[in-house]
């Protein structure tokens, strides 16, 4: 989703994504965790936002190219001038929040789904 979201994928419908990755994955860890599902989805937020910040403070450039309308939000944010430290510190942020939601489905999805026999 990094690249994808820096590249191809324009916000208007990047939820969709979201939405469909969360559910997979929720699905996924679900089917192949023996416990602490919250955790998994949990960790797994916190993971995605450091490689989701990664590729967009690295392709700032493209990202920027990519994404006129959240380049018109920094302006109001609190580092104005400075949208990759924004990032930085709006990702974790982003990230706990994600983790809160991912921690939620795998959590709801580990009711749902059959173990998965390895």
């Amino acid at each position: 989703m990094a690249i994808a979201t820096v590249f191809w994928i324009p916000s208007t419908v990047e939820p969709v994504f979201w939405l469909a990755s969360f559910i997979i994955f929720s699905y996924m860890i679900a089917q192949r965790v023996d416990g602490k599902y919250f955790l998994h989805g949990f960790l797994l937020g916190l993971a995605n936002c450091v490689w989701i910040t990664s590729g967009h403070v690295l392709l700032y450039s493209y990202y920027a190219a990519n994404h006129v309308e959240e380049m018109k939000m920094m302006h109001n944010m609190p580092l104005e001038g400075h949208p990759r430290l924004n990032m930085l510190i709006t990702g974790p942020i982003v990230g706990i929040l994600s983790g809160l939601v991912i921690g939620a489905c795998v959590f709801i999805a580990s009711k749902m789904v059959k173990k998965k026999v390895n």
